[in-house]
């Protein structure tokens, strides 16, 4: 093993003296070998790098360095170290001048030395030019340089004290000065220069100090300390965050990604260019409107031809050719990757050193008489290697990690711009929530195994390395142990594959989970309103339990691959050692042979278990890269299928015979549209519901597939869309839409859109902010603000479809004049307005009439109604009651305003409410936020006496009109800090069940105390070779041996199995806690908490309790049992191990308190940022029309980035605290390797050989399992941070219970339907004001009762209570001498009826949503289809009663939608109906449709209607008028015109009394 002693005469000096240098005591090395080897080693190195680190330096210029005081320094050591070896070399001349011959070497070293000090001069000062703060080249060099010199100054030092004086005084001098200065220079290089000039480090606030982090600090991840310390101090926010580095930031890496893609696409698109030459040959009509994969758009024709065949032929090569993602992916993040790849190249051979060394370390343990620091040599070798070995894997990890994130970074923005232009047919074909799940789970997909790529070609080579090694130890029996391993890779593959299958099973179960509770939570108020609950939450639970089902079947493979992979190091090593001593009996087991074949059997494990599971990690991400790749591939919009270039004509939008579909596969939905509409003209777009209106302004956008024809639009568009779509953001940003502010401008158009009195309502002006999807504004406001964004926007053409819908007639009189008819802000701009609205045609300048997709009839209102077709026919209809009501409303309260003395005509002018409130909880809230008095002003009333109303002062005392401080409404999204309370360890071991966890911890402990006893055996084994005593006991050593290791694999599969069964049964209690929960939550809760953080804890957490939290349990135990054996077996074998043990867990603790303090809050600050990503996304992806329409696609595009890089701010940072916690705590695990040798050494006299190989091999293996412990605890606890915020979410307050058992209603109940209030009063909640006051009526059975008031007045409010989704604040109401708040909820409401003013719809069949407990018979559904007018429009569709409905019922129009609704209604067929009149957004003949269903169907009922056109409820029992939550007036409609009240100024107001 020692070097040979070899000499190399060179005249008189030799270069190895075996004598002088190892069997001494006192060591020493030749003067030669000093003057040679030592001295070239750095000079070596330096002259070796140089040419690759100047290219380097050239391509990287980071600005120059101010000369500094520290460089002065260098420089000048450097220039006298120079001098210092030249002064040597010349001496050598001086002496050969005085005939004193040298032998070359005296000339050689130092000319070199003195050539290579110059060059380290000149690099000083080129990294000066260039910007290098600190310069990890020099570093090395003058590491090695000082290294390389401390063995002559103890050589020259030994030499002196034995001689009496110093012979050669010169040389003695010079040697320590060189030694001295090379010593300066080395702690000089460890410290930092200034940053350059003009760096962005001088700029940004926070800056990452990895850009200035000096060498050492970089190798041993010190720059990040300074975050450690402060997270432990404090729980670290997010202005603590660095900066990011710009090169991860998404502008640089998303463009990078792009830019491959695209030639990826227009590779694929040339590539087949040559097969499918014919189908060009002749030119095919331009028709698609959107481009394949983002190309242009070719496709066809409809006659069938032969060129149709070739077509198909071709394509068919065409196809072969795909874009890959995944090339794209390799050319943008490949380069920066190899950097890490070439860093675990390194690591692997390095790896190595330490079972060679461990041999020598035996063999020196056994021989007697050799000098003992060989040992202590070898300790610090070994300890030297590991610490190399750590530092380069560490940077290796980090590379691989910041790749991930930069990928991520990457795809998360390319989906993020490709959903903004899919089509719509696209659109169609993936949820928002599988989008998002492409987002947050493929993109981390990709994360997670750029990490471990580089195990694929590492792994096989680690493994050849080692079996090259156990080759040359034990010979051709290793050849067993290879052939264990290889049939072992087989039951891997299988597992691999199945766990694949069953994956891509789960990954669809949970889509669908998501996407159910998606709908359950946005429609939770009709789940409550109807009592649907149960129906939807078994629906939830059955696919959970086939998400669970699926779950259990991996984790029993999972616990089939932990057993293999655990087993297979003590297989092999077994299989080999049996045949090893019974392949020959002159071979014998001796320590030195098995316990380095152990070391290698170790580093075997590694690659052994890694391959299989980044194999299956690329399968699940080959899953994921097809959907993103195939998300990618979607078809675009084409922006060129609307013309917006086109000046030509006094025509600013036309539509020459066009056919229009939503997707290629279905029918055309409009056919031979041809519009011109003059520059400056408004147009109307009348027509039935669901004949093609809105369709028509999609097509107009360029949103729809163009089939034929040709559109073009002049100039820039602003576009209304039926259904607002409001950010969640500011009032006033909502308006703004990113155009700048003009205080008068934006007056104006308040002003125009009667906002200004709603902004006195609101708690904050304009800069309220507006919940997602508009939650606390009601319906018409939405909409208002949706106008309002329009007119500011200042285009040239508006689209606005059925504005006017959501508004009551008033406002939509007022919106009308002022904004969009003939004298409105819009006049001179193209305005194409659809309308359901009658009253407003006249003024109009033509008309369009559509039906059926078709344009029946166009032209002005005369015209038309002179024609005498289908337009004139519907307006004789539906025309007179409209108008009347409308016009004359108008005048009357003009005419009237002197008459009714302030106050009463501010309380009691609204004869209409002021819109239909879409939601009246969500436009309470306003009034719970700000708490102001239930009567906010009217705002009609003012907007009608248009100049100086708006001053005018409401009555009431101001004080009480004072908003409270303003509190958001969505509170911020909290992140609870500091340490996890052991309480929620506890409630997972209680969810697994207690004692299983108990059992689970007994069987680790078992099968640990199974290995240490195979290992303790081997080395008794091993210790026979020494006693002679081999071949008698080989059988039973085997045979026991063999039995340890056994029992150790069945104990670890039952642990895995038993370990998985409690992880379900906790994911399953706690998803079903958690569902239960939310269904039984009052709606206060939703309407103040954003729906998407609800989701996150049903898909992110949720998933983490499914899939992360279980793994991470399974390795933490794992690796605590075994830090904690190696610690047993070290100290049995070297009792006085134990005392460097506690310093040791000492620093350990103290690290990991230090990092998990500051990860877990990092791994916090990660996932309360990446929610605004995906709510964000969501938002764009529901308004994208929107987006498009304005133009503001890159303005999202950015908004998006920004909240990417928010998130990549925290996460960057908890990769370097891992990387900084691994450079520690390894360190701590190689001491413990450096102390287990020398103590080993130390009681060399007394030790065996068995036991020192078995306690430094432990000791070897110890470091990846502290390091692992440390990251699984805090794994463990941002893991459990999930079963923390589940639990939040289980545990929130709920309602009344569903059903009371002793207080249960009769069946038949409410027989009569007699309903009593008594004494009511309500608020929204504790501390607001009563929003009913003391009300007190009683309605008999079949009485129809109009309920009538201001907005604000409480008649939502009123019927909420009916519910109790409002509970009584005092008073009670009774139902057929029932008191509904003794019974259940269920019971309650299962027994009225309601039809809401928003139609909500859930994804599934008709049938489902009109009957989700499959209690009526099929033909009881057709019935109430025929009577709500739908039986037509169903029994077209092929499918009947199992109409699939899309998400939210979008394949439906709205006016169907509510029809629906009253077919549910019709269906339940209760005593008692609600019915919350959203007559508006509906045409007139729908409405008479509804309302003519009700006077018929519902005669026997009792019927409440909140009204807001008067004549429907003119023919009513009796009339309710609500004022300030008080009953004004209450009886029959005759009575109250009579007594000339309130109810009378609102009929004369609407026209209906003269």
């Amino acid at each position: 093993m020692y070097p040979v002693p070899m000499t190399i005469e060179t005249s008189d000096l030799q270069i190895s003296e075996a004598n002088q240098t190892f069997h001494t005591e006192r060591p020493d090395l030749t003067e030669c070998f000093q003057l040679s080897v030592l001295s070239w080693l750095p000079c070596i190195y330096l002259w070796f790098v140089c040419p690759f680190y100047l290219f380097y330096l050239k391509r990287n210029n980071r600005g120059y360095i101010m000369m500094s005081i520290m460089n002065r320094f260098k420089t000048v050591f450097g220039l006298l170290l120079w001098i210092v070896c030249w002064t040597d070399l010349f001496y050598t001349f001086h002496e050969m001048g005085l005939g004193d011959v040298r032998p070359p070497i005296y000339f050689v070293t130092p000319l070199v030395l003195g050539m290579t000090m110059l060059l380290a001069t000149f690099l000083i000062q080129f990294e000066r030019l260039r910007g290098v703060q600190s310069s990890g080249v020099l570093f090395i060099f003058w590491f090695l340089s000082v290294l390389c010199a401390i063995v002559p100054f103890r050589s020259k030092i030994l030499q002196a004290s034995s001689q009496s004086e110093v012979q050669d005084k010169l040389r003695f001098t010079t040697f320590y000065l060189y030694f001295s200065l090379a010593l300066c220079e080395f702690i000089l290089c460890c410290f930092n220069e200034k940053p350059p000039l003009f760096s962005s480090v001088v700029t940004d606030p926070n800056p990452c100090p990895e850009a200035t982090a000096g060498f050492l600090s970089s190798m041993t991840f010190w720059w990040f300390t300074s975050m450690a310390i402060k997270g432990y101090k404090m729980p670290l926010e997010a202005k603590d965050l660095w900066s990011l580095n710009k090169r991860d930031s998404s502008k640089v890496m998303v463009p990078n990604l792009l830019r491959e893609w695209e030639k990826e696409l227009a590779k694929a698109k040339s590539e087949p260019h040559l097969s499918t030459q014919a189908v060009y040959s002749k030119p095919l009509p331009s028709s698609t409107n959107h481009i394949k994969g983002g190309g242009g758009g070719g496709g066809g024709g409809g006659e069938s031809s032969p060129e149709e065949v070739e077509v198909l032929l071709s394509n068919q090569k065409a196809a072969a050719h795909t874009p890959s993602f995944l090339r794209s992916l390799i050319r943008a993040f490949g380069p920066y990757f190899m950097i890490g790849s070439a860093y675990k190249l390194m690591q692997d051979i390095v790896t190595f050193v330490n079972p060679q060394l461990l041999r020598m370390l035996i063999k020196f343990t056994k021989e007697k008489g050799v000098p003992d620091w060989w040992g202590y040599a070898l300790a610090f070798l070994m300890f030297f290697t590991a610490i190399l070995q750590t530092l380069i894997l560490h940077h290796h990890f980090q590379y691989c990690f910041v790749t991930g994130m930069n990928v991520r970074t990457a795809i998360i923005g390319a989906i993020y711009r490709k959903s903004l232009v899919i089509t719509n047919a696209a659109k169609r074909s993936t949820t928002v929530g599988e989008v998002v799940n492409l987002m947050s789970v493929d993109a981390q997909r990709f994360m997670d195994l750029t990490t471990f790529l580089n195990m694929l070609w590492s792994a096989p080579l680690q493994i050849m390395l080692a079996l090259y090694f156990l080759w040359q130890n034990l010979g051709p029996s290793v050849l067993a142990g290879v052939a264990v391993m290889i049939m072992l890779i087989p039951l891997n593959a299988v597992i691999a594959m199945k766990t694949r299958a069953y994956q891509v099973e789960q990954m669809q179960y949970k889509d669908s989970r998501i996407k159910l509770m998606n709908e359950i939570l946005n429609g939770i108020k009709v789940l409550k309103l109807y009592a649907w609950e149960n129906s939807f939450r078994d629906k939830v639970l059955d696919i959970r339990q086939k998400e669970l089902n699926t779950l259990r079947k991996t984790a029993y493979l999972g616990a089939l691959s932990t057993m293999a992979w655990t087993s297979a190091p003590f297989l092999v090593a077994l299989t080999t050692f049996a045949v090893y001593v019974n392949v020959d009996e002159k071979n014998i087991l001796d320590a030195e042979k098995a316990f380095v074949s152990l070391a290698l059997f170790n580093i075997l494990r590694f690659p052994l278990n890694m391959l299989p599971q980044v194999i299956s990690s690329m399968v699940q991400t080959s899953v994921s890269l097809k959907r993103i790749q195939n998300f990618l591939s979607h078809d675009e919009l084409d922006p060129n299928s609307v013309d917006r270039k086109n000046n030509s004509t006094e025509f600013s939008v036309t539509v020459v015979n066009g056919k229009f579909t939503w997707s290629k596969e279905d029918l055309p939905v409009l056919q031979n549209i041809n519009v011109m509409v003059p520059q400056g003209s408004l147009l109307a777009v009348v027509g039935h519901v669901g004949c093609g209106k809105s369709s028509l302004i999609s097509a107009l956008l360029g949103e729809m597939e163009k089939l034929e024809g040709e559109i073009s639009i002049r100039g820039s568009v602003a576009y209304v869309p039926q259904q607002a779509w409001i950010q969640n953001a500011t009032l006033r940003d909502n308006i703004l839409f990113g155009i700048a502010y003009n205080e008068q401008k934006y007056r104006c158009v308040l002003e125009a859109c009667a906002l200004t009195p709603d902004l006195e309502v609101l708690p904050g002006g304009d800069m309220t902010e507006i919940g997602e999807k508009g939650i606390n504004l009601s319906g018409g406001q939405r909409q208002r603000v949706s106008l309002a964004r329009a007119l500011y926007s200042d285009a040239d053409v508006y689209l606005l479809d059925d504005p006017l819908s959501a508004v009551d007639a008033h406002v939509a009189k007022h919106i009308f004049d002022n904004l969009i008819g003939p004298e409105g802000a819009l006049k001179g701009k193209t305005r194409i307005l659809v309308t359901h609205g009658i009253s407003f045609l006249p003024q109009v300048d033509n008309i369009m009439v559509i039906v059926e997709g078709r344009v029946s009839e166009m032209g002005s209102y005369q015209e038309l109604l002179t024609q005498n077709g289908a337009f004139a026919e519907f307006l004789r209809t539906y025309a007179l009651d409209d108008m009347v009501e409308e016009d004359q409303a108008l005048e009357e309260l003009i005419e009237d305003e002197e008459l009714f003395p302030d106050d009463a005509l501010s309380n009691h002018t609204d004869m209409v409410d002021n819109e239909p409130v879409v939601n009246e909880t969500k436009r309470n809230f306003i009034r719970q936020i700000s708490v102001i008095s239930s009567d906010g002003e009217n705002p009609r009333c003012r907007s009608v006496r248009r100049q100086g109303c708006s001053q005018r002062k409401s009555p009431e005392p101001q004080e009480k009109k004072k908003p409270l401080e303003m509190e958001k409404l969505i509170q911020s999204e909290t992140s609870a800090t500091g340490r996890v309370k052991t309480k929620v360890y506890l409630e997972y071991a209680k969810a697994v069940g207690p004692l299983l966890s108990v059992f689970i911890c007994f069987l680790y402990g078992c099968q640990s105390a199974c290995a240490i006893g195979a290992n303790i055996w081997l080395s008794q084994w091993t210790n026979d070779a020494s006693t002679n005593q081999t071949e008698e006991n080989a059988v039973m050593r085997v045979g026991v041996y063999a039995a340890l290791g056994t029992g150790q694999g069945v104990l670890v599969l039952m642990s895995s199995f038993t370990l998985a069964m409690g992880n379900i049964g906790a994911a399953r209690k706690l998803h079903s806690d958690l569902l239960t929960n939310k269904l039984q939550t009052p709606q206060s809760f939703f309407d103040t908490t954003p729906i998407g953080r609800i989701i996150n804890r049903f898909a992110k957490d949720i998933y983490v309790i499914d899939e992360a939290l279980p793994s991470t349990v399974l390795m933490f135990l794992g690796t605590f049992f075994v830090s904690l054996s190696t610690m047993i077996v070290i100290i049995s074998s070297t009792p006085i191990f134990a005392v460097v043990i506690a310093p040791l867990t000492f620093i350990y603790v103290f690290v990991q308190r230090f990092y998990v303090a500051t990860s877990r809050q990092l791994k916090r600050l990660e996932s309360v940022s990446r929610s605004p990503i995906y709510s964000h996304f969501s938002e764009t992806i529901t308004g994208s029309s929107v987006i498009r329409a304005y133009g503001r696609h890159s303005a999202f595009v950015l908004m998006s980035d920004l909240k990417v890089d928010e998130n990549q701010k925290s996460y960057f940072p908890g990769i370097v605290s891992n990387r900084w916690l691994g450079v520690r705590i390894e360190f701590i695990g190689n001491c413990i390797v450096l102390f287990a040798a020398v103590f080993a050494v130390t009681g060399k006299e007394n030790l065996n050989p068995g036991l020192v190989g078995l306690s430094v091999s432990y000791a070897l293996q110890v470091t990846m399992s502290l390091n692992w412990m440390v990251r699984m605890t805090s794994d463990l606890e941002n893991n459990i941070v999930a079963v923390e915020r589940v639990k939040e979410y289980s545990e929130t307050k709920t309602e009344a219970p569903w059903e009371v058992e002793d207080k249960k209603p009769p069946p038949d109940w409410p027989r009569e339907g007699n309903v009593h209030f008594q004494d009511y009063s309500v608020r929204y909640r504790e501390g607001l004001d009563l929003v009913l006051k003391n009300l007190t009526l009683s309605v008999k059975g079949g009485e129809k009762i109009g309920i009538v008031g201001r907005t604000g007045a409480g008649k939502s409010s009123m019927t909420l209570c009916l519910f109790r989704i409002l509970e009584a604040a005092g008073g009670e109401i009774t139902i057929d001498d029932v008191k509904i708040s003794e019974i259940g909820l269920h019971d309650l409401r299962s027994k009225l009826t309601i039809i809401p003013q928003e139609p909500v719809l859930f994804s599934g069949s008709l049938r489902m949503n009109l009957d989700p407990f499959d209690k009526c018979t099929d033909e009881a559904v057709w019935k109430a289809l025929e009577h709500s007018h739908l039986d037509k429009f169903v029994s077209n569709a092929p499918a009947k009663l199992e109409l699939e409905c899309a998400e939210g019922g979008e394949n439906l129009s709205v006016g169907q939608r509510q029809l629906v609704c009253l077919a549910r209604a019709l269906l339940r067929k209760t005593r008692i109906l609600v019915l919350d009149e959203a007559t508006a957004a509906i045409d007139l003949e729908t409405d008479d449709l509804i309302q003519s269903t009700i006077r018929t169907q519902f005669e026997d009922c009792t019927v409440f209607t909140i009204a807001h056109r008067l004549n429907t409820i003119m023919d009513y029992t009796r009339v309710l008028v609500l004022d300030k939550g008080q009953v004004a007036e209450f009886d029959t409609p005759a009575n109250l015109l009579s007594q000339k009240g309130i109810f009378y100024s609102m009929a004369k107001d609407a026209g209906l009394v003269l």
